[in-house]
């Protein structure tokens, strides 16, 4: 395992450079209406997929992909991104993300099943890329905050999660489409972060303009740093990237399929549309509060194996008794997914030494990750097809769970790569 250290910048001023434009608050606004789109579009769907499988007479197993695509190309488009930001700078790699995210919202509902996948396929490389690229940026901008900040960005992304799994049906009826105007409409937030993203684009042209023109200090928008050698050759980066994978695994399988477990138990669409919606907003008040925790601890050992417990408690409510205990299930599991979330996200940031170091961190473990992670909805849903029943594709998941607290009691040792 190799140590590498933040670059220290040049003793000189950059208020050459300083404009209205690196204001914190322009840059906290980018930051939040960036992290709302990117968990919207895959939420926004779920409530969708009945209506999408009939409307293109899909099986399960290939209905599961409509939500496995944009988590497998997650994971092959994540080792490119800290490439890509090296050569473009952050910023300007941010900005096409989310306008590449916005086309493939609006390629999804076009009426055939080829731009239905292919859409998949554009919104899955385009979140890679903001997943990516959002821990480097944080652990760039706020080096004394960065898990405080962890759990701001990453909370937010769950707000656009619960926010979308819980209008999917109401705009469905209010825009009179069905469910391709509904999930077009989130194309409109895609436009509106890049815009406020813009001044973030404008602020890092000029920075790079004036280091080019003269003496001026490297600031964080243009600082260099080593990358960690040896990277995919340690256990504990190894550790974090499976970690977050499960995590995943587990978070994407109940996305893509607890309403409809809910609904094949007897519970009225609407109503387990509400449960999985409550499930999004409890999953908030994780991903919030678990990095703040994690950030004041030396190590994170414990906090890891509690999110899986969780996980398996909720799981376990979920497999025998799926309606009457669906509120509290949706409770324990909203906290456990969304400190789980919140908590690998934190790795990322804690377990580095610079802002290059995340982002390669960062690219490995979403690479593992979400590889890992994308086997999640479409298994459950070739399961169910097989077995026909939810029972074997939720005991799987409670294994996980444990797999998930033996990752996570590595990935939690006070150590820096």
């Amino acid at each position: 395992m190799s140590i590498t250290r933040a670059p220290q910048p040049v003793l000189t001023p950059v208020s050459a450079v300083r404009t209205k434009l690196a204001h914190p608050a322009l840059l906290l606004t980018g930051i939040l209406l960036v992290a709302l789109n990117m968990r919207a579009c895959l939420a926004a769907i779920s409530p969708m997929v009945g209506e999408i499988q009939h409307t293109f007479g899909l099986s399960s197993t290939a209905s599961g992909l409509i939500t496995t695509v944009p988590v497998l190309f997650q994971g092959m488009g994540a080792p490119l991104t800290p490439r890509l930001t090296r050569r473009f700078g952050t910023e300007r790699v941010v900005l096409g993300a989310v306008l590449v995210l916005g086309a493939g919202v609006l390629l999804r509902v076009l009426p055939s099943v080829a731009a239905l996948y292919a859409g998949c396929v554009v919104i899955g490389v385009a979140i890679a890329v903001l997943n990516v690229s959002m821990p480097g940026l944080v652990k760039r901008e706020f080096p004394a905050k960065a898990a405080a900040m962890t759990g701001v960005y990453s909370t937010t992304m769950l707000v656009g999660a619960t926010l979308a799994a819980g209008t999917s049906v109401p705009l469905e009826h209010v825009l009179g489409g069905g469910w391709r105007a509904s999930l077009g409409a989130w194309s409109l937030l895609a436009l509106v972060a890049a815009v406020a993203w813009l001044p973030q684009v404008l602020r890092s042209r000029q920075e790079r303009a004036a280091v080019a023109a003269g003496p001026v200090a490297a600031t964080p928008a243009v600082a260099a740093a080593k990358p960690i050698s040896g990277l995919w050759r340690t256990p504990l980066a190894w550790q974090i990237s499976l970690f977050m994978g499960i995590s995943s695994l587990m978070v994407y399988t109940l996305v893509a399929w607890m309403p409809t477990i809910l609904a094949d138990h007897g519970m009225s669409r609407d109503e387990s549309g509400l449960v999985f919606a409550y499930s999004n907003l409890v999953q908030v008040s994780g991903a919030f509060l678990v990095p703040l925790i994690a950030g004041r601890m030396t190590r994170q050992r414990g906090l890891a194996v509690a999110m899986a417990a969780l996980n398996a408690v909720g799981v376990s409510v979920l497999l025998l008794a799926p309606v009457s205990g669906a509120w509290v299930s949706a409770t324990v599991l909203g906290v456990a997914q969304g400190g789980s979330l919140g908590l690998a996200l934190a790795f990322i940031v804690l377990r580095t030494g610079s802002a290059a170091g995340a982002a390669q961190l960062g690219g490995m473990t979403q690479a593992v990750g979400y590889l890992i992670a994308a086997a999640g909805p479409v298994g459950a849903g070739a399961l169910h097809q097989l077995t026909g029943s939810w029972t074997v594709p939720l005991v799987l998941l409670l294994v996980l769970a444990g797999a998930a607290a033996v990752a996570g009691w590595g990935a939690g040792r006070g150590r820096t790569l």
